[in-house]
């Protein structure tokens, strides 16, 4: 049975509250070795280092999640606290102004950091619609959190894979395309941008996005599978065309 990612991370939040820090790292570290990680993995896994004494490594998992989620508060205000720790001061002080800025901020007539709040509800509610079989209902709750949160890529990553899963192809490469336009170096989102054009009969991009992320990670054997099966596709493709007539052959008598 796969273990899904959200999985994982209620099981290491349950941890947490138990203040079982080192069970909760366990946990949230299978999530990110997996390549699967979102923000909320990442800030959380970044809480259990730093409540576990290891600043840098708090540090550093704190910085993951901004960097998929900007205006993630939270995480700014604990990265503040863990730069503390280090004694680095003018650093946590820009921190916390950084929070300050975005918790003034609005958005769609709320304030960010209640904005980013209700986004990340409505990408729970999605999820819960997702394991019961509502991919409809997932995806128009994905797409509400991303209303509230349009820079919160590692939701517009997860709204991408439903919409493939929902065999909307096109509508998820135009969300991946967004991702990686982004974040150039989010190769999971490249490698599934791949995969949406493949989807949509676009086989040249597909083989162009594969080919980059090749070059950039060649240690993926994803990538490698992926250009497999193109070849295979474009070969069966070149057998099941017809056959162009044969010029300069006898006609048959009358």
């Amino acid at each position: 049975m796969d273990i899904t990612p959200e999985h994982l991370v209620a099981q290491a939040r349950e941890r947490f509250q138990l203040q079982d820090y080192y069970g909760a790292i366990h946990l949230l570290e299978e999530v990110t070795g997996s390549g699967r990680a979102f923000a909320d993995a990442h800030h959380l896994l970044g809480l259990s280092y730093s409540m576990a004494g290891q600043a840098e490594k708090a540090l550093a998992e704190l910085d993951r999640a901004l960097a998929l989620n900007p205006h993630y508060v939270e995480a700014l205000i604990h990265r503040a606290l863990v730069l503390n720790t280090l004694g680095r001061e003018d650093e946590a002080a820009a921190a916390l102004r950084r929070a300050s800025e975005i918790s003034s901020d609005s958005r769609r007539g709320f304030p960010t950091h209640v904005a980013s709040r209700l986004a990340n509800q409505h990408a729970a509610l999605g999820e819960a619609y997702a394991e019961a079989g509502g991919l409809t209902e997932a995806i128009q709750q994905f797409q509400a959190a991303l209303a509230l949160g349009p820079d919160f890529h590692d939701l517009r990553y997860k709204l991408g894979r439903l919409l493939l899963e929902a065999g909307r192809a096109l509508d998820a490469r135009e969300q991946f395309d967004v991702i990686v336009r982004a974040r150039p170096n989010y190769l999971d989102a490249a490698a599934m941008l791949g995969l949406a054009c493949f989807l949509a009969g676009d086989g040249l991009a597909a083989r162009q996005v594969w080919k980059e992320c090749r070059e950039r990670r060649p240690e993926d054997p994803r990538v490698e599978a992926y250009l497999a099966l193109l070849d295979r596709n474009d070969a069966a493709l070149a057998v099941a065309a017809p056959k162009p007539p044969a010029r300069g052959g006898k006609k048959k008598k009358q």
